[in-house]
């Protein structure tokens, strides 16, 4: 369970009995608030002797002294001035949260001398707050003595002169976090919780903001001709799902941009069997369609002046006696053809289908595809970055540039007619394996038969939306990767 802040801005607040945040940039002359929390000057020392020069994320904790409102003193370093960037005060709201220990009231003091900070600024330090915030502890039934002794509920004021500017620009930060998490939770759930048709049911949910949704069954989807999605469910018990969703913010006369999620709840490789260590992880091979329903979730909450489109295919794929083999040929809703080289290269399958179906039906101005889609992108970039494949350049670098921005970043990867020929098939139009060498290159390959002329990127996102490093921001499983990112795009250069 998250932590439960109540978030404030203010010109100003009492300290008393309350966990006072100061910041302070280095080489810059003391802290935001520092003359009304400390006016003895017990800070200063307290910095000398124990070498705390303000870095970048550094802190410095003291019960506050004599003469204070304050319970406890806590400065959060936030480095050079001129360095400063808006994801640094995502960090250092995560930073203090982290400090918030037992205090039920926390006053944060962010006008930091030498700095302008602007009510943006302050919704950026909030989102940090409430990000830092999440846990997902929902299956255990015993806490430790640490996180029973913290509040459930903490009172959180800012004080900043750019109170009434930071109130408004929180309703977006507070939809971007809620996105994030919800995208958090469906990572994290188990597999035997959040099947297709649950997921579905999550998409659903989004209705409540504005969002249209529906859902195409088994049914809908024969008769679409979708072989490539329906053959990787075919193993399962579980019956698949098509989620799309649709927010129209824009005007009508704008084309829709389209963002697709590869959601396959629980892969076990299929008869191609995965070994079994680590296998418990691919309940969070859904993570391409969690950001998807994330991000519809944040720009439906913030009313982004933009039409958007989010589909994202659902399914498990199982060893069952009826799964699909290797050697099997599927055709597709495009009618290519697919020889099944290895049924454990599957998200590609389920992805061809909805990418052909967002195209084909809506006609978007662009597609952005998510998806935790081979091991062999984590080889390539480990889990700090993950793959961009695209056909636009213009494209490429606004996505560049907008995990530049958010520090979701992004590589770009290549694409082109030499590593295309390695998929051709004997039997079938195409093979949707190619074996080890160049195995994100070859799955992009792949998606890019199913999107004709229309501008469209891949991300892999395999090493970054689970088990990715831990950061100010984020200590959960499940990172939510790709919410931010997308958000940040969205919002940079589609937005009326």
């Amino acid at each position: 369970m998250s932590a439960s802040f109540d978030i404030s801005f203010a010109a100003s607040a009492s300290c008393e009995n309350a966990t006072a945040i100061l910041l302070r940039a280095s080489g810059e002359d003391g802290a935001a608030g520092q003359a009304h929390v400390d006016p003895a000057g017990v800070l200063e020392k307290a910095a000398k002797v124990s070498g705390f020069a303000a870095k970048s994320m550094s802190v410095l904790d003291v019960l506050a002294p004599q003469g204070s409102e304050a319970d406890r003193i806590v400065v959060i370093g936030l480095g050079k001035a001129t360095k400063l960037t808006a994801h640094d005060w995502l960090r250092a709201g995560g930073s203090a949260a982290a400090n918030f220990k037992k205090a039920e009231k926390v006053v944060v003091y962010l006008d930091v001398p030498g700095l302008d900070v602007k009510g943006k600024t302050a919704a950026d330090f909030a989102l940090g707050l409430l990000l830092r915030a999440y846990s997902f502890d929902t299956y255990k039934t015993k806490k430790s003595s640490d996180e029973e002794k913290k509040p459930k509920r903490v009172d959180v004021t800012i004080v900043t002169v750019a109170h009434e500017e930071a109130k408004k620009a929180f309703d977006a930060a507070q939809a971007v976090a809620d996105g994030v998490i919800l995208a958090r939770d469906l990572v994290n759930l188990p597999p035997n919780v959040l099947g297709p048709v649950e997921f579905a049911e999550k998409a659903e949910s989004l209705r409540k903001l504005g969002v249209e949704v529906e859902i195409l069954g088994e049914k809908e989807m024969k008769k679409l001709g979708m072989g490539a999605l329906l053959g990787v469910a075919q193993g399962s018990v579980r019956p698949p799902r098509l989620a799309i969703m649709q927010w129209n913010g824009g005007s009508k006369k704008d084309e829709p941009i389209a963002f697709i999620g590869k959601g396959v709840v629980f892969d076990t490789g299929g008869i191609s069997l995965k070994p079994g260590a680590g296998m418990e992880d691919m309940k969070g091979d859904m993570g391409g369609a969690a950001a998807v329903t994330g991000l519809m979730h944040t720009l439906a909450a913030r009313k982004a002046k933009a039409n958007v489109i989010g589909v994202i295919g659902l399914v498990e794929n199982m060893p069952d006696g009826n799964a699909q083999r290797p050697g099997d040929i599927v055709t597709s809703m495009s009618g290519q053809t697919i020889e099944i080289i290895n049924t454990d290269a599957e998200g590609r399958l389920v992805l061809a289908d909805a990418l052909w179906y967002t195209n084909d039906r809506f006609k978007p101005k662009f597609m952005i595809n998510l998806a935790t889609l081979t091991g062999a992108i984590t080889v390539a970039l480990g889990n700090l970055q993950a793959g961009l494949f695209c056909n636009d350049d213009e494209l490429a670098g606004q996505l560049i540039s907008a995990g530049e921005t958010t520090q979701e970043r992004l590589w770009r990867m290549p694409l082109g007619k030499d590593y295309d020929k390695i998929i051709d098939s004997k039997f079938a139009d195409m093979k949707n394996s190619a074996g080890r060498l160049a195995g994100s290159v070859t799955a992009a390959q792949f998606l890019k038969r199913f999107v004709g002329d229309t501008p469209w990127a891949h991300l892999d996102i395999a090493g970054t939306a689970m088990g990715s490093p831990l950061t100010e921001i984020n200590q959960s499983w499940g990172s939510g990767y790709g919410v931010r990112l997308l958000d940040e795009l969205v919002r940079a250069h589609y937005e009326d």
